[in-house]
């Protein structure tokens, strides 16, 4: 019995061998197949309460990330074709737009975060050349005015675009901003207003904001005199309006005026002709060149169908105002708000700047109750100082320019120094300022 016993021994020892081998074969294959499945079909997150899932962008059909419809909160761009997508689309000044009523339209309605408030939205557009002042001084009162400019924008909340190339190589000098109104306003559809300040204009009512609502029913808006650009036909004058300072609305009427409108510049082959009939239809003028002003004031009672029964012609307030009239009342009007302080303490009280507006409109029933009709001009406008070119013109003596700018842009900047506790002290030197006296008016 021993004997059997040790002779099957080995036998068995073989048979769990061969079995362990063929479990642990198994083992592995099963291993190696469920590996190799995991690359073809991954493990499911499960996202628990605890857990956060991210959102992955949304692969359109043809290949564009985005959303059919922008939410109203949302910044985005969604893939539905716009005017930007038509392959014929042009900015240049010389191929007209059509049906640009409907195409912005279609625009906001796409972007609906843009949508909201846009018929109070305003653009202001402004610039230089692209070459530096012959006159050093130039360049620094190009910066200077640039700040005035940034600082009212900031102050209402007003988006800005300072362009110092030329759009076009044949229209320069004051027919350089046609090309650019063209183009912003191509590149904001978002924006109800292009507000076009020439770089020699001045905000000096930092508080003012323009009445929008007055101008409901109008797509232009110009500086100057009705009854002469209409009505005096027989001594017509190339001065009764002013064309440095104007708002024209994001519209199709616009795209049609500027059109006609640069029709009298010089990349025009008519150039040279409407020069001759505004020399003989204005009789202050003195030069043979067709220029921006005179072809407006042309348009405008030639056409008043088309075109003046959409302009208002501002002369209520300083919309822009000549500098030589304006810079010597500065004083006058500083005495005066600061008597308006006096009956109105709360407009002494310090504030932020985004207030600033919320101020302005406390102090308005002060003004009429105490009969101070002299407000601050809302734009002071150099015309003819030529701050680039050289401070020295014939029409003026020695520095009256400089001086007199200076004086602008300081009155100007006190007014915004004011909410950061210091102010120019003196109007005639803008290298030093001094902590704000008590009695400084807002």
């Amino acid at each position: 019995m021993a004997k059997s016993t040790f002779q099957n021994k080995p036998t068995t020892c073989v048979c769990l061998a061969n079995t362990f081998l063929f479990l642990s074969l198994l083992l592995f294959l099963l291993l190696l197949l469920w590996n190799l499945s995991s690359f073809y079909n991954p493990i499911p997150i499960i996202h628990s309460p605890f857990t956060k899932s991210k959102s992955e962008p949304k692969l359109e059909p043809d290949g564009v990330v985005g959303s059919p419809n922008c939410a109203a909160h949302e910044l985005c761009d969604p893939p539905e074709k716009s005017f930007y997508d038509n392959p014929g689309l042009s900015y240049s000044i010389e191929k007209p737009m059509k049906n640009w009523d409907e195409k912005r339209s279609d625009w906001l309605k796409q972007h609906l975060s843009f949508a909201t408030g846009a018929r109070d939205r305003i653009l202001v557009v402004t610039g230089s050349q692209p070459l530096p002042c012959e006159n050093p001084i130039g360049d620094h009162l190009l910066l200077r005015l640039f700040k005035n400019k940034v600082d009212y924008c900031r102050i209402h909340g007003y988006d800005i675009f300072y362009n110092n190339a030329y759009l076009h190589p044949k229209m320069d000098a004051y027919w350089a901003k046609f090309p650019v109104i063209r183009a912003t306003m191509l590149a904001h559809p978002e924006v109800e207003w292009i507000w076009w300040i020439d770089s020699d204009a001045v905000f000096t009512d930092m508080k003012f904001r323009v009445p929008l609502d007055r101008y409901k029913d109008h797509n232009l808006v110009v500086y100057g005199w009705p009854n002469l650009v209409y009505e005096d036909k027989a001594n017509k004058s190339g001065t009764s309006l002013n064309a440095g300072v104007f708002m024209i609305r994001n519209c199709q009427w616009s795209m049609d005026l500027v059109n006609d409108w640069a029709e009298m510049g010089p990349n025009s082959p008519n150039y040279k002709k409407w020069g001759q009939i505004q020399l003989s239809t204005f009789k202050d003028k003195t030069y043979p060149h067709s220029d921006d002003q005179s072809a407006l004031i042309y348009l405008l009672f030639k056409h008043k169908d088309k075109w003046g029964n959409k302009t208002y012609i501002e002369n209520e307030y300083y919309f822009q105002g000549y500098w030589v009239e304006i810079v010597k009342t500065y004083d006058n009007i500083t005495e005066g708000y600061k008597e308006v302080e006096i009956l109105g303490p709360t407009l002494r009280r310090r504030h932020a700047e985004k207030l600033s507006e919320y101020y302005a409109k406390l102090r308005e029933p002060y003004l009429e109750d105490a009969g101070f009709k002299r407000r601050r001009p809302f734009v002071t406008h150099f015309t003819g100082c030529q701050q680039c070119n050289g401070i020295h013109n014939t029409m003026y003596v020695g520095d009256t320019c400089w001086i007199e700018m200076q004086r602008a842009l300081n009155f100007a900047d006190n007014q915004v120094l004011r909410n950061y506790g210091f102010v120019h002290p003196d109007l005639m030197n803008s290298s030093f300022v001094s902590p704000l006296p008590f009695d400084y008016p807002a």
